[in-house]
């Protein structure tokens, strides 16, 4: 058995405290309590065990049942599933024997309780290791002290402590006195090729109460004497309240109060529907700005942005103008993409109760720490006065970053100093939205003696532009010659992340563009992609955030799981690959044409995300990912009309639906590397994937999403 030998980091945190506890066991940072017994039967009913109420790693009950709190919030991204598997894994109890509870917000004991950017898993690897490698560690030092022994003579297995000859002792037995000793300098994390559940199927930890709808969800959390609010927000961006009526309102049995907050206007009332009701019939007066936003606008503005001289440069590498007047041709394209809302399945809600002692706040929220800093600091009170618990969500997508849906809720709950839950209706959810910008690309290469030798892309966005780290994605590197300029408008329409941020987008821009060059050089896309990828390899830029190897390894791996250089009649292929969120990954899409319509029948996948910790929820993700991506490069488009949007429910917005959803096969890189992000990385590659597949299927290529557009049909995918 190989394993690693590290620092304890625990050492160094001021969070970390070993103590025994008045009813045995021990607390180091994360708790255990009472015994591991000789013979551990786990029970039909988890009501039947006596779990001590600690908040924290780890705690077991008296019959050597492990609880384990999965820190991170939960969007369907798996983390409450995978991060405790991680602990389980170190601390070396079987997985049948594991308990696995949400934690509340706890910035004493844990760090980065955020759900964003895929960095779950990536960020919390190695301090979740340590966790349950440290438990493990102590409690064996204390076996070998009992025994008279070595530590080093001593093994673990399915939560037991072995000497040699085979005596045991549950880990529960030395727990107490483990307590006693001083955390380990080392800590031994186990060599990967040892790992007994990381690498294993493990179904959702949720997935029975998901399937027979127990509650999970911030929609279904109640709480005695909670009043419901729906609010009444600006018809448009822009608008501002002057005045309203509420006669009508307070009229509707069951509405208890309505007041204004804001340019806003709450109406609380007994249940949901009766709130909803109320509202309706509110009478408010708006602003009559004459300066709304309208997409016809933004279009221009984007597109003058596109044309002129105002912007900022992310990367500038070489020289890119001389390239351009030293080549044989000179390709130049825009790309368009809309607005889109994030449509997450549970509509935004949240429940506060503010008193003059404290603020319970719960719900579905992706960043939990930096909300209660917000309604702490907009409520002008103690942050230690809030104590926030997080649920299950309906997805996410970046829309719960924002927690101006939790702030809303906590002001109505202040002024009524009531226990409110605040819902927004479907309408609610994507007419006051937090959206994906509208974007326009604008790329130009230069091609010389059969080599692309410059690469320049510009960038006109509403309100943002793309991350910093963006423009070090592949092709920075790859194409001496290579500049980035970015330039935004900024506009009263609220915009922000939307899964895999810019990315989403930008790799169906830059990928389509890479096979319209393979096109124009008579070199096969893959080929391309992989001689451009050689100019990277030891490099010495440390800006460079991929890793051509492993970007080479996995469009291998697609083209040859996805039959790339096999043809068969009437199957046209699209390939695509991309880097983000630490990840690599390369898609084939197979696409046929019924009655004149291009279909899309098959994706094959090939991922490099480091260790795959849970291979039946990361299948989920990339799946997931490459459907979304398919979807929204088809249908969504989200328009604008002075400052008001032009769709509000999924009458009017399309979404990919089960029967155009084509064949998914994924396949993982396996290495001994360490985790990377798998929520977002499958998505950005898919639209360049169909997209270059239409190209031969149609004759035609596609600059502008939704595809649907150009296609002029309704369905193209099955």
């Amino acid at each position: 058995m190989s394993s690693s030998v590290i620092p304890n980091s625990f050492n160094r945190r001021a969070f970390l405290k070993t103590s025994a506890l008045a009813g045995g066991g021990m607390l180091i940072g994360f708790n255990f309590f009472t015994a591991c017994k000789s013979e551990v039967t786990p029970p039909t009913d988890i009501s039947q065990l006596n779990f001590n109420d600690f908040n924290a790693f780890i705690k077991i009950a008296d019959n050597g049942m492990v609880t384990i709190f999965s820190p991170n919030p939960e969007i369907g991204q798996g983390v409450k599933t995978s991060m405790p598997m991680i602990i389980a894994e170190e601390l070396d109890v079987p997985w049948e024997h594991v308990f696995v509870q949400q934690a509340p917000l706890d910035t004493e004991n844990y760090t980065r309780q955020v759900a964003g950017g895929s960095q779950s898993i990536r960020q919390g690897w190695d301090a979740l290791r340590e966790t349950g490698a440290t438990a493990r560690q102590m409690l064996i030092n204390a076996a070998a002290a009992e025994w008279g022994i070595a530590a080093s003579q001593c093994t673990t297995e399915k939560g037991f402590i072995y000497r040699p000859g085979g005596e045991k002792k549950g880990y529960g037995e030395v727990a107490t006195a483990a307590a006693g000793l001083e955390v380990p300098e080392l800590v031994t994390l186990k060599d990967p090729s040892d790992f007994s559940i990381i690498g294993k199927d493990i179904k959702n930890v949720d997935i029975d109460k998901i399937i027979t709808g127990k509650p999970l969800f911030g929609l279904d959390f109640k709480r005695e004497g909670m009043l419901i609010a729906s609010v009444l927000r600006p018809p448009a961006f822009g608008k501002k309240l002057v005045s309203f009526d509420d006669t009508e309102t307070l009229k509707v049995n069951g509405v208890k109060e309505v007041f204004q907050f804001g340019d806003k206007i709450a109406v609380l009332a007994k249940d949901t529907w009766t709130a909803m009701k109320g509202k309706s019939r509110l009478q408010a007066e708006w602003t009559n700005d004459s300066d709304l936003e309208s997409t016809e606008d933004h279009d221009k503005i984007l597109m003058g942005l596109l044309d002129g001289n105002s912007f900022q440069t992310m990367r500038s590498d070489g020289d890119v103008d001389k390239a351009f007047s030293q080549a044989d041709e000179v390709v130049e394209r825009t790309y368009e993409s809309p607005f889109l809302p994030h449509n997450c399945m549970e509509p935004m809600n949240f429940f506060a109760h503010v008193t003059s002692t404290k603020i319970e706040l719960v719900g579905p929220i992706q960043t939990p720490e930096g909300t209660a800093k917000r309604v702490a600091q907009i409520l002008e009170r103690d942050e230690k006065d809030i104590h926030l618990e997080m649920t299950r969500m309906g997805g996410g997508f970046g829309r719960r970053l924002y927690g101006d849906f939790v702030v809303e809720a906590a002001e109505i709950s202040n002024i009524a100093q009531k226990p409110v839950k605040v819902v927004y209706s479907r309408e609610d959810d994507m007419t006051a939205g937090i959206y994906r910008p509208a974007i326009k690309y604008r790329i130009k290469a230069s091609l010389k003696d059969g080599k692309v030798t410059g690469y320049y892309l510009r960038e006109a966005s509403v309100n943002s532009n793309m991350y910093g780290l963006i423009p070090n994605f592949f092709p920075a590197g790859a194409i001496a010659n290579y500049k980035v300029d970015v330039a935004n408008y900024k506009s009263k329409i609220t915009t922000g992340a939307w899964r895999a941020p810019y990315t989403n987008f930008l790799a169906f821009a830059e990928q389509t563009f890479f096979d319209e060059l393979a096109e124009k050089l008579k070199q096969d896309p893959v080929q391309l992609r992989l001689d451009l990828l050689e100019n990277v390899k030891g490099t010495t830029d440390d800006r460079i955030q991929y890793s051509p190897e492993r970007m080479q390894e996995v469009i291998k791996l697609a083209a040859e799981k996805g039959k790339w250089n096999v043809m068969k009649e009437g199957v046209y292929k699209g390939f695509s690959a991309y880097y983000s969120h630490n990840t690599h990954v390369a898609e084939v899409a197979e696409v046929v044409m019924r009655d004149g319509t291009p279909v899309v029948t098959k994706v094959t996948c090939a991922v490099d995300c480091g260790i795959v910790v849970n291979p039946l929820g990361a299948r989920n993700q990339t799946e997931g990912g490459v459907l979304d991506g398919i979807g929204h490069a088809m249908y969504g488009n989200f328009t604008f009309k002075k400052g008001v949007p032009e769709a509000n429910n999924y009458d009017s917005y399309r979404l990919i639906r089960m029967q155009e959803t084509p064949k998914v096969e994924t396949y993982f890189v396996k290495n001994e590397i360490a985790p990377t992000g798998l929520g977002e990385p499958a998505l950005p590659p898919a639209g360049a994937a169909i997209a270059n597949a239409f190209r031969l299927a149609t004759g035609e290529r596609y600059y502008h999403q939704p595809f649907i557009e150009s296609l002029k049909t309704k369905q193209v995918i099955g």
